[in-house]
């Protein structure tokens, strides 16, 4: 599986706090992919993609 986010990220911290191995918040208060998720993370990733209130993360794979 991949992850990307796109524009649009309203920094609400879901994603972070859902899957934490996978995304962080950045400096700016946006969150990015920190990694991308290993076999085991990627119900938790898709998790978080699901959640997201302004639907810009997206899963592939």
């Amino acid at each position: 599986m991949t992850v990307t986010i796109e524009e649009g990220c309203i920094g609400c911290g879901l994603c972070a706090g859902t899957c934490p191995a996978v995304f962080e918040m950045g400096d700016d208060g946006l969150a990015r992919v920190h990694t991308q998720p290993s076999a085991s993370e990627e119900d938790d990733t898709q998790t978080a993609a699901d959640g997201c209130p302004v639907s810009v993360i997206h899963t592939e794979g």
